[in-house]
Parts: structure tokens; C-alpha cells; sequence
């Protein structure tokens, strides 16, 4: 279907160019604050972490917001459909403020869960304490992309994030270096930033808002709705942070080298997934917008070619994978040892590459459903599916790169065949078709 693959381009190319743009720009923070020396880079180290698995939790801001505007776009209500995304950007910052105000005075206990040196924590605390004034713009941020990617414009964030990223990079340049601040002036550019894409997104929906004759003040069940489909989904966000931690922590009890090589193959999945990501946001682009439209034949064409999007994807990058494996190891480290376990869990990776893009797929099709409830309590049952799986590659404890095999294995085939299993009986199924826009 020539004119559904079009849609799906349309809307996940931007999206992909998006999501890769921010880990670009972050590299070269990471670059620019590590010529200050190893303290400051070990202090952004530990106080990035903590950012970013906030931030990562609160992703729903976005997940939540897309498939809400979607239908009610879908449904004829553009009004509607700009009141939710508004709504949605009014919680964002509601979190945001009540989260950096509570995270401010506990940024020295935080840091000092790390165990670092006094230096190192110094320089971790200042960073951390100065990027918090920046949080409920960020947060803004990522409720705003769910607002046009709800309207179909994926285009729009990818210009707002390109712009936003290359300002970052040159006001930390200016202030680390130039104005002497150090890494102080690496978190001031990037709240700069920030609240700088924050006031583009905030103009852009104060012009919609007034065309659309839509009010800005927030709406008590706006808001209310998108915190509970939120909370759905950050429980269904946490116990995805939770299966990774907890392959983390069995690999590290594998020895030094083959944690070292764990890190290195989950730096490479993360980057597979922003291509999968791209499609899951597409999906739930399209297919909130066609149960809004209740257009349920369509409903099920793009998840049938999302699914072919997604395998084909997935097959494309396991063999580019698994090509690249054996020159992958002197990439990321000199030691031959680590070496020889990277080749080996990238090979055992790239097997199921392609069922993660089924998996990847079918999330961004719920999600665009507004099944989030299922999809947080699969979450959970599939945690729990997977916590024998750790507990057996931990109590075998097999040696050498064959234990980081058998952890792949686990984490790659294991759990994200019980989220396959799930997401695709929810999928075959219709109780998660629900059409119309939901009531204002």
C-alpha cells in the first residue's frame, strides 16, 4: 500500500532525525565539558544519570499527549485536539516545577547514592543543581512534541530539536570556556536552551490556541485525563528501566570485562532502537488519529504494515549487525578481551533484532490506541516472566563471554519475547480498538 508507506515515511523520518539529534548534541557536551578534565567529566557523568532516567520516566508527557490529540484530530475536533495538547504542556510544567523543587535540596543526598570522591560528587551536585532550573522546560518540551506529532507534524520538533541542540552546544562552548564557568556553564547553556525551545513550542501553541478560539488556561479534566494515562504509562516506562537495571546489575556479577562489554552492546541497542522509535511514533500518530476518524479498516492496514515496517527493519539492522560485529570491539576498547565478548554478544543480539521491531511497533500502536492501562500491566507481567530468566543466568553464573551470551539471550530473546507474546495477543484482538474522541 504505497499510500500507507507514505504516511508512515512522512511522519517517521522526522521523527527518527529527532531522536537522533539529541544524543548528538549530548556527545558534544560530553566532549566539550571532558577537556576540563576527568573530575568534571565523571561529575556530568553521575549527574546526567540522574537526569536522565527522570526524564526518561517522564517520556509519557509525550506518549500520552500524541494519540489524545491524534484522535480528537481524527474525530474532526482540531479545538479539541489543540485543548489536549495544551493541557498536556500544563502538566509538564506542573511536574517539572514540583520536581525540581523537591529534587533541589536532595541533590547532594542523590549524588552521594554514586559513592564518588568529594571532587567528583562537588562537581556532580553543581551541575545537578543548575540543570534542575531547566527541568520544567525540558518537560514542556517533550509534551509540546507530542502536541504536533498528535497533528501529524513531525517535521516541526525536528527543526525545534536541530536548533535547540546546535544552540546548546555553542552557549556551552561560550560559557565553559569563554566565560570561564566551567562545568556550570555546560548545565547554564543547557537550560538556556531549554526554556529557549520551550518558548518556541509555547508561542507556536498560544498561535494554534487562538485560531482554534481553544482557552489556554489549563482544564481540570484535560490535565486530570493525561495524569492518568501518564501514570499508566510511566508504570509501563519503569518496569522497561527496570528489566534493563536489572540486566545491569547480573552482568556486572559476571566479572569486569564482561560488564564493560554489556554496556558497550546496550550503547549500540539503544541506538537501534531511536530507528525502531521512529516507527513506534508514527504509529501512534496514525493510528490515534484513525479510531478518532473511527476509520477501523484503516486502523488495521497501518498496523499490518507497521508490523512489515517493523520486521523488515529489524532484519535489515540484525544483518548489519551482525556484519559489523567483528570490527566492533576495537571501536569501543583496546582490550582483546572485551573485544572477543562484544563480537560475541553483538552476533547473539542481532538474532533478535527483528522481534524487537515487531515489539517496537505494536507498542507505538497501543500507545496510539490509548491502551496504556494494558500496557502497563503487561509491563509487569512480563518483568516478572523475565526476573527467573536473570535469576537463572546469575545462579549458573556460566564463565566468561558464553555468561554474556546467556544474558543476551535472556534479556533479547526472553524478554522481549514475553513483551512480543503480549503486545501481539492484545494486537490480534480487538478490545483495544475504541473509536471516537473521547469525551472533553
Amino acid at each position: 500500500m504505497p499510500s500507507l508507506d507514505r504516511d508512515i515515511l512522512r511522519l517517521a523520518v522526522p521523527a527518527l532525525g529527532a531522536l537522533v539529534a539529541e544524543p548528538l548534541f549530548l556527545l558534544t557536551d560530553t566532549a566539550l565539558v571532558g577537556h576540563l578534565g576527568e573530575t568534571p567529566l565523571a561529575g556530568l557523568g553521575v549527574a546526567s544519570t540522574l537526569l536522565q532516567t527522570a526524564v526518561g520516566l517522564l517520556i509519557f508527557l509525550a506518549y500520552a499527549t500524541t494519540p489524545a490529540v491524534a484522535r480528537r484530530l481524527g474525530a474532526g475536533d482540531r479545538p479539541g485536539a489543540i485543548k489536549a495538547g495544551i493541557d498536556g504542556m500544563w502538566l509538564a510544567l506542573a511536574i517539572g516545577v514540583a520536581l525540581a523543587l523537591v529534587a533541589w535540596p536532595l541533590a547532594g543526598p542523590l549524588v552521594g547514592l554514586f559513592n564518588s570522591t568529594g571532587a567528583v560528587s562537588a562537581e556532580a551536585v553543581t551541575y545537578l543543581t543548575v540543570s534542575l532550573i531547566g527541568l520544567p522546560g525540558m518537560l514542556v518540551v517533550i509534551a509540546a512534541t507530542g502536541l504536533l506529532r498528535g497533528l501529524q507534524d513531525t517535521r516541526t520538533p525536528l527543526v525545534v530539536a536541530v536548533s535547540g541542540f546546535a544552540a546548546n552546544a555553542a552557549l556551552n562552548a561560550v560559557l565553559i570556556y569563554g566565560a570561564g564557568w566551567g562545568i556550570a556553564g555546560s548545565a547554564a547553556g543547557t537550560v538556556i536552551a531549554q526554556w529557549g525551545m520551550a518558548a518556541v513550542y509555547v508561542v507556536m501553541a498560544v498561535r494554534a490556541a487562538r485560531a482554534s478560539g481553544v482557552p489556554l488556561r489549563p482544564g481540570v479534566d484535560g490535565v486530570s485525563g493525561a495524569a492518568l494515562a501518564g501514570g499508566w504509562l510511566l508504570l509501563r516506562t519503569a518496569s522497561l528501566r527496570a528489566a534493563l537495571v536489572g540486566s545491569v546489575v547480573v552482568a556486572s556479577s559476571l566479572g569486569v570485562t564482561e560488564l564493560a562489554a554489556f554496556q558497550i552492546a546496550l550503547t549500540v541497542y539503544s541506538t537501534l532502537a531511536f530507528i525502531l522509535d521512529a516507527l513506534a511514533i508514527a504509529g501512534q500518530a496514525l493510528i490515534g488519529h484513525g479510531l478518532g476518524a473511527s476509520e477501523v479498516d484503516r486502523v488495521h492496514a497501518v498496523t499490518r504494515r507497521l508490523i512489515r515496517w517493523g520486521l523488515g527493519a529489524g532484519v535489515v539492522l540484525g544483518v548489519l549487525v551482525a556484519v559489523a560485529a567483528p570490527f566492533a570491539g576495537p571501536v569501543f576498547s583496546s582490550s582483546p578481551a572485551v573485544q572477543q565478548a562484544v563480537t560475541a554478544t553483538l552476533l547473539t543480539m542481532a538474532i533478535g533484532i527483528p522481534l524487537a521491531g515487531f515489539v517496537f511497533v505494536l507498542d507505538g500502536v497501543l500507545i496510539g490506541a490509548g491502551d496504556a492501562r494494558y500496557l502497563a500491566l503487561a509491563g509487569l507481567v512480563t518483568l516478572v516472566a523475565y526476573l527467573p530468566l536473570l535469576l537463572a543466568v546469575e545462579v549458573v553464573h556460566p564463565p566468561g563471554t558464553a555468561g554474556l551470551v546467556w544474558l543476551w539471550l535472556a534479556f533479547g530473546l526472553g524478554y522481549i519475547g514475553a513483551r512480543a507474546l503480549t503486545l501481539g495477543l492484545r494486537a490480534r484482538g480487538s478490545r483495544w480498538i475504541v473509536t471516537g474522541a473521547p469525551a472533553r
